[in-house]
């Protein structure tokens, strides 16, 4: 009888094993030096700059410098809770934020798909350059485009008022529209940007996701609640961890420069920014400034991680980290 064969496949032996090439560390060297800029960059700009958050607990000397200055605890922190104002600044500040979050996400992901849904690549050009453009332009041009429409003795809206028969408004002496203004006009500038970024999402859903829906007769509404808004979760969850960081931040030049710096709308305008900035002005202190900043970023910081352990205990795969 003849030997039958073995079929199976042998294990190679140690001889036979393929030796891993080892690539020589001067192989990368070029690269290190490419990425030396960058890292340069980053030190000087991001780490350095940690250095001087010790002038939040100093009393600060510009003759003695950061390092000569006594210290003094927790003192420039007080100037912030002590303050009649505190309790509005801070209202005003989250209140603004999270209502920017909500319709930022909801208008950011709807301009979003009606844009992708536009046929034409030129017209879809030229949308995408339109909404973005408000998103580039500074805030104080911003600023005067506002008080073109709402001046109150040349502004369009109240010479269309005035036409049909009514009384101008005092737009920069009343506090019941603020609100509604600043939330509009922020809007209105961001969400170009937010724009973009759903929009970088949509594009890398693959087409044939809709094209087998439209074989089941699903409906354009259909399509984009069962398959475009559960592809763009993950990125929304991204956008809103990071905007939750800067829920104790806010836009100086949205609530200073649009309403002019007006005295008689602090109550509905002012925020932390514009409070430190209106008391460095009155009384310069750059350690009470200092405090104020560290004190909105261990804020923002807790946030952070705070709606980010919430993302992860609901699904693990969506948080940050």
């Amino acid at each position: 009888m003849k030997e039958e064969r073995n079929l199976w496949p042998q294990p190679m032996t140690l001889e036979e094993i393929p030796k891993k090439n080892k690539t020589k560390f001067s192989h990368w060297i070029p690269f290190y030096i490419m990425g030396l800029p960058g890292l340069a960059y980053l030190i000087i700009n991001n780490y350095l700059p940690m250095f001087g958050l010790q002038i939040a607990f100093k009393k600060y000397n510009y003759a003695q410098g950061i390092w000569g200055s006594k210290w003094c605890g927790f003192a420039n922190f007080e100037y912030l809770f002590s303050s009649e104002q505190a309790f509005r600044i801070t209202r005003n500040t989250i209140l603004y934020n999270l209502v920017f979050i909500v319709l930022g996400m909801i208008l950011g992901v709807a301009v979003a798909i009606f844009v992708n849904e536009v046929i034409s690549a030129a017209a879809k050009r030229f949308y995408q350059t339109v909404i973005l453009l408000p998103y580039l332009m500074s805030m104080v041009i911003v600023a005067y485009l506002v008080y073109a429409y709402l001046s109150p003795n040349t502004g369009l809206v109240n010479a269309i008022i005035r036409s049909l028969g009514g009384g101008g408004i005092e737009w920069y002496s009343d506090t019941v529209y603020w609100p509604f203004i600043l939330v509009f006009v922020n809007q209105w500038k961001t969400i170009g940007f937010s724009m973009v970024l759903y929009l970088a999402s949509l594009v890398g859903i693959s087409k044939e996701y809709y094209e087998a829906a439209q074989i089941d007769g699903a409906s354009k509404w259909q399509q984009i609640k069962s398959i475009t808004l559960p592809l763009l979760k993950p990125t929304m969850i991204t956008l809103l961890i990071l905007n939750c960081g800067r829920i104790f931040r806010s836009d100086f030049g949205l609530f200073f420069q649009v309403p002019m710096n007006q005295g008689a709308l602090y109550s509905v305008t002012d925020t932390l920014d514009t409070f430190v900035y209106r008391s460095l002005m009155e009384q310069p202190n750059m350690a009470m400034s200092s405090a104020a900043g560290f004190y909105q970023s261990v804020v923002c910081f807790i946030c952070v991680l705070l709606v980010n352990g919430i993302v992860r205990k609901v699904n693990k795969e969506n948080a940050m980290f």
